[in-house]
């Protein structure tokens, strides 16, 4: 095995990986295919083993290719880290700031954070990863997090914002509709929008609220936009955040004093981005956004 393997190999590696075919892979990444080929022989030549297998479905990874995947995605995730902090250079707030938050979160509650802050700092660019996954800081998938969990690692910055309250919501129209309940017997007779998969938070949420399952869910979707979205046009009852709903005097909380559910939110980031000054000011400004926010609960 050739131990000095250069990161492009590694790079092509990943995204034949991850968009399934040389020509995916080469269409990704702005490349010709044969390019693509060439990298994939160059690298299971230095390794000395085979990476994928043909097959009318596209190229199959090999066992050996699954387990360096997640070394590749490391090696990854620190070149674009590289790249920040390199474009970062310098004296004035510029650069790339990868900030990490969930979908909702991400979706309805950053961007006019965003947008002001880049209004002060207009050579600072955001990348904005909107997931529900917890993006690993200690590997630099991320610069700033947004989480509603305490951090355990011991390597990052972390800065409890608040508690972000849920509570029971439904669009005016179909109140207009079904009637509001008024107790827990009456939302079994109504339509609930939840979750498809059984999820942590839905096992909590379940001790409060035993009718809470997914039996019960006239509308079933994993994803948090897609129930605001459904709230928001009339078609059920679901839950949402409190602050979020006040924006729309349309959506009405429901059973007010017999459900609320607090999710704690954090940000964090790596300690050794205490320094930079991109880092640090989107770090203040997120966390000062994010307590207006949570103050209008």
């Amino acid at each position: 095995m050739t131990n000095n393997i250069g990161w492009e190999l590694y790079r092509t590696f990943l995204s034949v990986l991850h968009e399934g075919s040389l020509s995916g892979a080469a269409r990704a990444m702005g490349v010709a295919q044969p390019t693509v080929g060439r990298h994939i022989a160059a690298l299971e030549t230095s390794l000395g083993f085979t990476l994928f297998t043909r097959s009318q479905l596209g190229l199959i990874p090999t066992e050996a290719a699954l387990d360096l995947k997640p070394y590749a995605e490391e090696m990854s995730s620190i070149a674009a880290a590289l790249a920040r902090a390199a474009e970062s250079q310098g004296d004035s707030i510029r650069g790339v700031v990868r900030i990490t938050a969930s979908d909702v979160m991400g979706a309805e509650v950053l961007p006019p954070i965003i947008s002001a802050l880049q209004n002060r700092h207009p050579t600072l660019k955001i990348e904005l990863v909107l997931t529900n996954r917890v993006q690993n800081l200690l590997h630099r998938e991320a610069d700033i997090a947004i989480r509603m969990a305490e951090p355990k690692q011991e390597s990052l910055i972390a800065r409890r914002v608040g508690d972000v309250e849920l509570g029971f919501h439904a669009h005016k129209n179909y109140l207009h509709r079904h009637g509001a309940p008024q107790n827990w017997n009456d939302i079994a007779a109504h339509s609930l929008i939840g979750f498809d998969e059984e999820t942590p938070f839905l096992r909590e949420a379940r001790k409060q609220v035993p009718v809470w399952n997914r039996d019960a869910f006239s509308i079933r979707t994993d994803s948090d936009l897609a129930q605001l979205a459904l709230i928001r046009a009339g078609s059920g009852i679901g839950i949402c955040q409190v602050a979020l709903a006040k924006r729309d005097p349309q959506i009405v909380r429901v059973l007010e004093h017999d459900f609320s559910f607090k999710l704690p939110t954090w940000l964090t980031m790596h300690e050794d981005l205490r320094n930079s000054p991109r880092c640090k000011i989107t770090f203040e400004a997120l966390l000062h956004g994010l307590q207006e926010y949570l103050a209008a609960q």
